[in-house]
């Protein structure tokens, strides 16, 4: 039987066996859905190419580590790594907060959304995060715990069903009502919150 006809689950056996054509097929097998999949989401084909590698490199190690059990469904798994190597890719971006003028036909830098505040723009926002702090202390404790958790700490709906030992449907749930909750108390208060 020819290698390209052999199974996921055959063609990783053979690459655990020291076979390392076994797991340069099965990397040719799935690039197209992978690949896809990820420059979908990150809209840009060199980081997507950066985040496919890391991809396969992860998935690699893991396959040798024994982290991956067979259970069919090999391309599901790399998917689930590619998913969250994007992710992990995005909050980098966020907490980098770089920019590049190549990616905007207009110059960014020239911006007022560049510019230092000034006194009045500084007051004005230091106030609006003091009325938000203010609404989020008015919920009740769960709520709060799962704004403060996403927004302030930054941490996923896993992470927050994780630490605060519930699903992840929980975990949204509460963030939807506490949403609806600060809604109808600065509807109450009649409260304006823009910039």
């Amino acid at each position: 039987m020819k290698q390209s006809e052999l199974s996921d689950n055959e063609l990783i056996n053979q690459f655990l066996s020291g076979d390392q054509m076994a797991i340069e097929l099965l990397i040719r097998r799935h690039r197209k859905r992978v690949f896809g999949y990820i420059l979908l989401l990150v809209k840009n084909y060199t980081i997507a190419e950066d985040v496919f590698q890391d991809t396969f490199i992860k998935v690699i190690k893991s396959l040798q580590e024994n982290k991956y059990t067979d259970s069919g469904r090999f391309v599901s798994w790399v998917m689930r790594i590619a998913h969250n190597l994007i992710i992990d890719h995005f909050r980098r971006e966020k907490q980098q907060k770089t920019y590049s003028n190549d990616q905007s036909e207009i110059d960014v830098f020239n911006s007022p959304k560049f510019s230092d505040k000034n006194v009045e723009e500084i007051m004005v926002f230091e106030q609006l995060l003091s009325e938000v702090r203010n609404l989020v202390d008015e919920l009740p404790d769960e709520q709060k715990e799962v704004v403060m958790l996403r927004h302030y700490s930054g941490l996923s709906f896993k992470e927050i069903a994780e630490q605060t030992n519930v699903s992840i449907n929980t975990a949204l749930g509460r963030m939807r009502y506490a949403l609806i909750n600060m809604r109808k108390i600065m509807q109450e208060k009649n409260l304006e919150l823009t910039l």
